[in-house]
């Protein structure tokens, strides 16, 4: 438990902090578990939709430190490659 005001408010601030974080987090998985779906149905337009709403959400994850910047762009990669060879 914190005993001084600082910590006490540093104990907030990381509360909310983890409250965002994992919303974030929750949002960019949620999003590329669409992508993954409809590359799973194989239904090409509905994927590269679904990337297209995704893409950003990966971004702004990595942009608040929710996800690493490159682990991002590996994932935006990896999925647009799948969408790719779905011909």
């Amino acid at each position: 438990m914190a005993n001084h005001k600082s910590a006490e408010k540093r104990a907030r601030q990381t509360e909310r902090r983890t409250t965002v974080n994992s919303a974030r987090r929750s949002r960019v998985r949620s999003s590329i578990k669409k992508v993954e779906e409809a590359i799973k149905a194989g239904d090409k337009k509905a994927a590269a939709e679904a990337l297209r709403a995704a893409q950003p959400e990966i971004q702004r994850g990595a942009v608040a430190r929710v996800i690493a910047k490159n682990a991002a762009a590996r994932r935006v990669s990896r999925l647009n490659a799948r969408i790719k060879a779905m011909a």
